[in-house]
């Protein structure tokens, strides 16, 4: 449970750190950051995990997600881990969509991948640990969001996770990867050619064999360029109207999948966060 301070920056009345820990379930140091809004001495605050994309670590949503003042207004820590595990000594690929910074959130079970690339295990387990041990939070009150494949993360952990997380939400989600070129490399990679063990990792597969939300959020950019062959938000939906699951899956016209996309409309994701993770 021992961490390591980075950095630490006053912000919006609150602290913005970064830290890093020798992980046991990666076998590799893992950083990650955690704002942690002005409070009172004593009081435990809700927490909202933020899971990130493709090639990005912890910094991206750190730096560019503009989610600080929303954060600070609520009253909630807001966690982004790194996408993988690193180190000169991890397994990687040439390609930006598999490997370092392409981690997916799965836990592999294919040589050379299976020693280090654990992060189902690490975000479900051990980060969770190593959150409550060392910062004020309220584990009973969690809501996880991310973008892109991050965001296939915050559906998948969610869902196979009922009941620990008060609310889920996504920006420019992978929902399905069992029907897209990133999920396929990654899924065959990681875990190997049965599709079948693949489902556990889509979310779309997920709700078709009974998994359940109270309720979702979802923005999509409409002129996000790995809108159709990679995202393909249309099997979300289409899986939730079928099942009668809520969900609000909202086409935001002429948006892309950058960060200008999500920044826009973090502040509105914390505060809907906000309104269940305070009921």
């Amino acid at each position: 449970m021992t961490i390591e301070t980075v950095s630490t920056c006053k912000s919006h009345g609150g602290t913005q750190g970064v830290y890093t820990h020798a992980s046991a379930v990666t076998g590799t140091p893992m950083t990650f950051s955690v704002f942690v809004p002005d409070h009172a001495p004593g009081a435990k605050l809700p927490v909202l995990w933020y899971l990130s994309g493709l090639t990005c670590t912890h910094a991206n949503v750190t730096e560019k997600g503009e989610f600080r003042a929303a954060c600070a207004e609520h009253g909630i820590i807001f966690v982004a881990p790194d996408t993988s595990p690193r180190g000169d000594d991890v397994p990687d690929d040439e390609g930006y969509d598999f490997g370092k910074g392409a981690g997916f959130y799965v836990d592999a079970t294919q040589e050379p991948w299976a020693a280090n690339f654990r992060m189902r295990s690490y975000i479900e387990q051990e980060l969770p640990e190593i959150l409550a041990a060392n910062f004020p939070a309220d584990m009973e009150r969690q809501g996880i969001t991310g973008h892109s494949m991050g965001g296939h993360g915050a559906l998948t952990i969610s869902l196979r996770n009922p009941g620990r997380f008060r609310s889920t939400s996504a920006f420019s989600p992978i929902v399905s990867p069992l029907n897209c070129p990133w999920g396929e490399k990654a899924l065959t990679g990681y875990i190997g050619a049965d599709r079948a063990k693949w489902r556990e990792y889509d979310a779309v597969a997920l709700i078709e064999d009974g998994a359940r939300l109270p309720d979702l959020l979802v923005d999509q950019g409409t002129t996000d360029n790995f809108l159709e062959g990679q995202l393909k938000t249309h099997l979300l939906d289409h899986v939730c109207r079928n099942v009668d699951m809520r969900a609000a899956i909202r086409m935001q016209e002429g948006y892309d999948h950058s960060y200008y996309f999500i920044s826009t409309f973090m502040a509105e994701h914390v505060a809907w966060h906000a309104e269940r993770l305070k009921a």
